[in-house]
């Protein structure tokens, strides 16, 4: 495979552009707006170039490339501590049982109530995919890079790895969640919010938003239907999540009603599996295909490769070597398929 994922630098603000202008919306992380996205890639850049090896308020983004053909078919991102400068704010749905002795009947409603539970936890998230190369393993490999690079960069990360999902919209790009409930208090469609949030952060959520629990009784079954599922382009990121040990756990976005989903950091499987090795020999490498990654901070590099076991590490292809930019004796992480 020629693709490999790279830290992102601001010479990459084209193929970021052009990869927002595709993704149909919703997509908090990755708006189609120029000047959003040159600062996020400028606080990409210096995360990459902090000394301190602590968790923050960074915001890593990735890129997947063929370095030889020199095109960019994809990205991702990793955030270091949500809720250090706004509020990180989530529905979480709970369950209120009541009891009629007149009526001999159990009542139980669900209510949605405003939180910042998750505050000060890692998340993955803005993970895009070139929509004429999703085959082949590049999602995976795109996904999966991120658990790496946690795992190499352990301190920068806190005990819980969140991700949210985009939820349910229509073709116009509403969304069902939004016009039942918070629409009706800020006066403005999902579209027009998604981005204002994407440009302006959380506080106006703050401002307007009621602090009141919402009983999910009231809200038109459009809206109920789709609370907590995820749009259907992210079905297939729900799974990988799963795979990596990510659960629902009643949380979902204020905006869609997309899932939440979290997991212990050092739970996730690939950072719990992943396991240093040494490049023994370049060569023909093998039939054995792994998630490889060498490099800390702006020198980190992964990809999909062909090894075999050689002595006391792996035997890498040539290829492999020159997309980790490694070469023998140098130190790689590696985890299966």
């Amino acid at each position: 495979m020629s693709f490999r994922v790279r830290p992102a630098a601001p010479d990459d603000f084209d193929a970021i552009y052009e990869m927002a202008k595709l993704t149909g919306g919703g997509f908090t992380n990755l708006p189609a707006d120029k000047g959003t996205l040159v600062e996020k890639l400028a606080k990409s850049e210096a995360a990459f170039g902090k000394d301190t090896e602590e968790q923050g308020n960074d915001c890593y983004i990735f890129m997947l490339e063929d370095p030889k053909a020199g095109v960019i078919r994809g990205t991702c991102q990793v955030f270091g501590q949500v809720g250090v400068t706004q509020a990180f704010y989530s529905y979480h749905v709970s369950t209120l049982t009541q009891w009629s002795p007149e009526l001999g009947k159990n009542f139980r409603n669900q209510t949605l109530t405003l939180t910042t539970d998750l505050e000060g936890s890692s998340e993955v998230g803005g993970l895009f995919l070139h929509p004429a190369m999703r085959a082949g393993g590049l999602g995976l490999l795109l996904a999966r890079s991120r658990y790496l690079f946690i795992r190499q960069h352990r301190e920068r990360f806190g005990d819980r790895l969140l991700a949210e999902l985009r939820g349910v919209m229509d073709q116009a790009g509403n969304s069902p969640f939004w016009d039942a409930l918070a629409g009706k208090f800020f006066d403005m469609s999902f579209p027009e919010a998604d981005q204002f949030n994407a440009v302006n952060g959380t506080q106006f959520i703050a401002d307007l938003m009621p602090k009141t629990p919402i009983y999910v009784s009231m809200l038109p079954d459009t809206a109920r239907s789709v609370m907590g599922q995820p749009h259907p382009t992210g079905r297939a990121a729900l799974r990988m999540l799963e795979a990596e040990g990510f659960s629902y756990d009643r949380y979902v976005d204020i905006f869609d009603g997309g899932p939440t989903v979290s997991c212990r950091t050092d739970q996730v499987r690939t950072v719990r599996e992943a396991l240093e090795e040494r490049v023994t020999a370049v060569g023909e490498g093998g039939s054995t295909k792994m998630l490889l990654a060498a490099g800390r901070m702006k020198n980190f590099r992964a990809c999909l490769g062909e090894v075999q076991r050689t002595g006391d590490g792996l035997e890498l292809s040539r290829d492999t070597a020159e997309l980790l930019e490694v070469g023998e004796g140098d130190t790689i992480l590696a985890v299966s398929r």
